[in-house]
Parts: C-alpha cells; structure tokens; sequence
C-alpha cells in the first residue's frame, strides 16, 4: 500500500506546478521565457521536436519575441515584425485565435509573408492570445512543416494550455516591467550623480557658481557632440584617477597658475 507522500510523488505535476517549477529552476527572467517556450512546444504539439514556438509581447505600441524554442521560432515571428502584420501580431492586438492551415494557401497579409515563412519550410501556424488583463498583450505562435498540423484537438489545447498559464505569464510580465522600471531609475539616478559631481569640479577648477558651471559641461557637450552624462563620466574618471585632468572652463577666461 502506498504512503500519502509516495501517492503524491507519483501523481503528474499540473500545468502551473510545472510552470511554477520552471519558474524556480531558471536563472532569470529571460531563462525561464525560453524555457516557457519550448515546455508550450511540447505540451500543445506532442513533441518539443515537430513544432516550433516563440511568444510575442507587445508593449509600448513594439513588439518583439520575448521566448523562444528555438533560433528558428525567433527568426519567423520577427518576420511579422519586419512587415508589420502576421498572425502573431493579430492575435496578441485583436486578442484572438488566429490560425494558418497551409502557408501555400495564405493571402491574409500578402504573398511577402506567408511566402517568407514558408522559405523555412513551414506550412501551418496557430496564434493564440494570452489574457494578461491590460499588463501588456501577448500571444502563443506555433509552428509546423506539416500542414493542417493545429487542426481540432490541437488548437483546442492551445487554447486550454494558454489560459491555463495565462495568469503565470502576467506575472511574470509583471515583474519584467517592475524590473525594468527600477533598473531604468537607477540608471537615472547614476546619471544625475556623476552629473553633479562633475558640475562641483567645474566649480573648483573655475571658481564658478552652479549656473555657469553647468553652461560650461552643456556647452561642451554641444560643441563636442556627445551626451553631457559621457561628458561628466570622463570628467569625473580622469580627475579621480591617474590621468591627466580634464579641465573645462569659461569660454574666455584662462585658468592662471
């Protein structure tokens, strides 16, 4: 008779504990998209080997491929985004399925790209939304050599495994956009910082207030063309270091011994 925990062992994980685990095994964000992709591969089509899979998101009116199964997938969604149209890109802004049975017999975005796509020698591609409740849009692009490969079953599938992890990926969007947030913040706030620094050394190699101190680093990145935080960054380094000091000071006005 088997004890309770070796009847939980050898019962299958769900769909979002496996995606839960997955989540925990993967070194970052990016890891575990890819991951994501090639599990969604293998769970929708049968076998991670006869379809290809890569997720676009859409954010801030871009799209890109933020998973992918293989280079192959990432390459074919980046077509539509070259053209500006696709299934992938219909699914995810209409948030609805949107299905390809044979590439040979496609004209719903023009000859350019279903005749791009099957170049890789596809023939049936499967779109389907996922539901992230206003975060950011999504979907789920798959794809095979075989036409007609999405029909019945399989699209029905996709549709459950997509709700089914739906609420996994808006969280992990989620978190990608929180991430993104602080290390943009943080970049701003180095900026300003070495910005600062830089002006006060202005203002004792010149024995300047503020005002003119920052008309000086802006005039030189004017007139050098480059942006006054590598301005202030090269300032700061060489006065701090071995170098030889960079000095700038008032148009006019010459530093005496």
């Amino acid at each position: 008779m088997l004890l309770p925990e070796e009847i939980l062992e050898s019962e299958p994980l769900s769909t979002v504990d496996q995606i839960q685990n997955l989540i925990l095994d993967s070194a970052d964000f990016e890891d575990f998209l890819n991951e994501l992709a090639r599990f969604s591969a293998h769970q929708v089509a049968g076998t991670g080997d006869d379809a290809l899979c890569g997720i676009t998101l859409l954010r801030d009116r871009k799209a890109a491929t933020i998973g992918w199964s293989s280079d192959s997938a990432r390459e074919v969604d980046e077509i539509q985004y070259r053209l500006s149209q696709g299934p992938c890109l219909t699914a995810a802004q209409e948030e609805r399925e949107v299905y390809v049975p044979d590439l040979f017999d496609e004209d719903r975005w023009g000859p350019d790209y279903a005749n791009a796509v099957a170049s890789h020698g596809l023939r049936s591609v499967l779109s389907v939304p996922f539901h992230l409740q206003g975060e950011a849009q999504a979907a789920l692009n798959l794809y095979s050599d075989v036409p007609h490969k999405f029909d019945g079953d399989v699209a029905a599938r996709a549709r459950g495994y997509t709700r089914e992890i739906s609420q996994a990926l808006r969280l992990a969007v989620r978190f990608s956009l929180h991430t993104d947030s602080a290390t943009n913040l943080r970049a701003t706030l180095e900026s300003r910082t070495v910005i600062d620094t830089a002006i006060g050394i202005v203002m004792a190699q010149n024995r300047c207030n503020q005002e003119t101190a920052v008309r000086i680093l802006t005039d030189a990145s004017s007139n050098g063309n480059v942006k006054l935080r590598d301005i202030a960054a090269s300032l700061v380094q060489t006065v701090g270091g071995t170098a030889s000091r960079t000095h700038f000071e008032e148009p006019g006005r010459r530093e005496t011994g």
